[in-house]
């Protein structure tokens, strides 16, 4: 039985500039609820309207429901797991396992497992779905070079193996169109797939920023939105020109937007807050609010049905001490962590 926490907090923040229609800062509530489990986490994912989250936690995904942090299931056997994405038109969700190499193809209604679905090129990372060819995109992190590997919704079979420019892929998102966006975090660039040939078709660099990861964009006025640490960025998706830039928190790893709040979600887990931007017009955006969360709370999924915004922050004890004689931690690797003392499901609404 998990422990559960609520903490409610009123979080009201001034916007930062003054447009010609001013937007009025916004209230935001924060729930925090301890989920229990094993696990770190990487990319979570919400399920518009429904109210279930995906949340990875290392070997296993857990299925929670965002609005109240109960555990509503279990999909086990996911080593070293990193995203899941769904298919609405297929009723199947996919899940990218690095520590074997697979995705695990399950039921979208009963989270039975149906297959896992090798992957030749390894580095498995980001994944995205696209509506317009109906295929689950794998972003990557495969050596020498990064890739982009294409599977059926519908079947799961891979179609097509794409290289990249780096092995960075991160965020992944389509224009509904027929164009596959992928973010890359070596180069700090955006690279453009045509959606039915998988080929490469543009490059376009972000500056000002850098290590870009998460990725979302408005389909209506055709703008990609880059979550970056410090400074994010938006992007024409049509001309990969950079038509605005916003000031984050950071440690950035994810971005969520609500299309109809027109509300971008920016979450930095090295401060351990959300930057929240209003959408005032293509190339116009405005901070409504700072909202603090937890440090360590880098990932973020958006549900913009029912307009909430959710993060994953696993808790961890102190590191066990090390065993005489051991030779010190090399330089520049990361620190030996202590076990999970809670794993906090965090869910913003306003």
């Amino acid at each position: 039985m998990s422990r559960s926490s609520f903490v409610a907090l009123a979080l009201v923040a001034t916007a930062l500039a003054a447009p010609v229609q001013p937007v009025r800062a916004q209230t935001f509530t924060v729930t925090k609820t301890s989920i229990g489990g094993e696990g770190g986490s990487d990319y979570i994912t919400a399920e518009p309207g429904t109210g279930r989250v995906f949340v990875p936690r290392g070997t296993h995904v857990m299925v929670i429901d965002g609005p109240t942090g109960k555990v509503l299931g279990d999909i086990p056997n996911t080593p070293r797991v990193h995203g899941v994405a769904l298919s609405p038109k297929s009723n199947h969700g996919f899940i990218t396992a690095a520590g074997d190499s697979t995705v695990t193809m399950f039921d979208l209604k009963t989270l039975v497992p149906i297959r896992k679905i090798k992957i030749p090129t390894g580095g498995l990372d980001g994944i995205g779905y696209d509506d317009f060819s109906n295929k689950i995109i794998l972003g990557n992190h495969s050596r020498p070079i990064g890739t982009a590997v294409a599977l059926d919704g519908a079947t799961g079979d891979i179609v097509s193996t794409t290289e990249l420019e780096d092995n960075g892929a991160e965020g992944i998102v389509s224009d509904g169109k027929g164009k596959i966006f992928i973010n890359l975090e070596g180069k700090s660039t955006i690279q453009v797939l045509d959606a039915t040939t998988m080929k490469v078709v543009a490059s376009w660099p972000l500056a000002p920023c850098e290590g870009p990861t998460g990725l979302g964009i408005d389909r209506p006025s055709n703008r990609l939105f880059a979550g970056c640490g410090k400074t994010s960025v938006v992007v024409d998706a049509a001309t990969g020109k950079v038509v605005s830039s916003s000031t984050n928190g950071d440690g950035v790893d994810a971005l969520g937007y609500d299309q109809s709040q027109k509300l971008i979600y920016i979450p930095a887990g090295r401060d351990g807050n959300v930057t929240v931007l209003h959408q005032d017009g293509p190339d116009k955006y405005t901070t409504v609010a700072t909202v603090e969360t937890m440090r360590g709370a880098r990932t973020l999924a958006v549900d913009p049905v029912r307009h909430m915004a959710y993060l994953i922050n696993p808790e961890y004890g102190p590191a066990p001490a090390p065993a005489p004689g051991s030779p010190p931690p090399a330089p520049g690797s990361r620190p030996p962590r202590g076990p999970v003392i809670a794993a906090w499901f965090i869910a913003i609404s306003h």
